[in-house]
């Protein structure tokens, strides 16, 4: 192997060039063809545009609003905490550890199903109804 045989990294191709004469096949008009905008310096045709007819994002009805300060709440109901066992004090990183919620953010505690053990709550949010089985049950509830 000599310094001569190197090329540039592999996977590399060199550069096309193009407008260096007819025989190149890419000469003259360097690929662009003859007239219209794209063949124009800095002619370029911006995301949905459909040659002066009214584009599709213009035509079809506006409808509704999403709210963007919208709070998520990761839910989960009062028989899911049966999947804890022993541990009786409920955060939403524990419920995070055992898998029980998936995603990040807040989470609220739902009313289905009955609560066994006397659990300590403290989440972002609890309904009334939740909050009043945990009670019964001897427990207590403390929203973040």
């Amino acid at each position: 192997m000599n310094l001569s045989d190197l090329t540039g990294p592999p996977g590399r191709k060199k550069p096309r060039r193009v407008g260096r004469g007819e025989s190149s096949g890419l000469g003259k008009t360097s690929g662009k063809g003859h007239k219209g905008q794209k063949s124009r310096s800095g002619g370029k045709v911006s995301p949905g545009f459909e040659g002066g007819q009214m584009p599709l994002q213009r035509r079809l009805p506006k409808k509704g609003f999403k709210n963007p300060f919208r709070i998520r709440y990761n839910v989960i109901n009062v028989k899911d905490l049966s999947r804890l066992g022993t541990e009786t004090e409920v955060t939403p990183e524990l419920l995070r550890d055992k898998g029980i919620v998936k995603k990040r953010g807040p989470v609220k505690l739902l009313s289905t199903g009955d609560a066994t053990v006397a659990y300590t709550v403290k989440l972002d949010r609890v309904s009334p109804a939740a909050k009043a089985k945990i009670e019964a049950a001897g427990g207590s509830v403390e929203e973040a």
